[in-house]
This record gives structure tokens, C-alpha cells and sequence, in this order.
């Protein structure tokens, strides 16, 4: 009869132990590391965002005191129009 040797079983098993706490956390990790890099993902899509809108209001600021602007902005928000202009207004909108 084979006499069961519990230290060797015992170490056999606290390894076995340990091994599977790091994976587990290794898993759990990559995990955050993913989520992580997901929120990155979305918060550098916001800063492009945020760049082409201020590269569109510096364009807009430069133009300001266009007349050309000016003449648009009259047109657009306040239906203002030259003297003597035509207007044509499509009733199918």
C-alpha cells in the first residue's frame, strides 16, 4: 500500500491555487486594458471633433467682418436682401 504523501499534495495544490489566481487576474486585467482602450478610442474621436469644430469657428472668425458674410448672414437669419434683388421663393418647400 502506497503511503499518500500530504506535503507534496499539499504544495501540489497551493501551486495549483496560485496559478489559477493569475490567470484570473491576468484575464481581469486585459479586461480594464480593453475597456480602457475603448474609452480612449472614444475620447480621441470627441478631441477630433472638438479640432475641426475650432478650426471651423477660427474660419468663421476671420470672415466676420467680410462683407460677403455679412451679406449671408442678412440673407440666411434675417431674410434681408438688396435693393432691387429678385428673390424666388420654391412653394414646394
Amino acid at each position: 500500500m502506497k503511503k499518500i504523501n500530504f506535503k507534496k499534495l499539499y504544495k501540489r495544490l497551493l501551486i495549483l491555487v496560485f496559478m489559477v489566481y493569475v490567470i484570473y487576474t491576468f484575464v481581469m486585467q486585459q479586461q480594464t486594458l480593453n475597456a480602457y482602450k475603448a474609452e480612449e478610442n472614444k475620447y480621441q474621436q470627441e478631441i477630433q471633433k472638438a479640432q475641426t469644430e475650432q478650426e471651423k469657428l477660427i474660419a468663421t472668425k476671420q470672415n466676420i467682418n467680410s462683407n460677403e458674410y455679412i451679406e449671408q448672414i442678412a440673407r440666411e437669419k434675417l431674410d434681408m436682401y438688396l435693393p432691387n434683388e429678385r428673390v424666388y421663393i420654391d412653394i414646394g418647400k
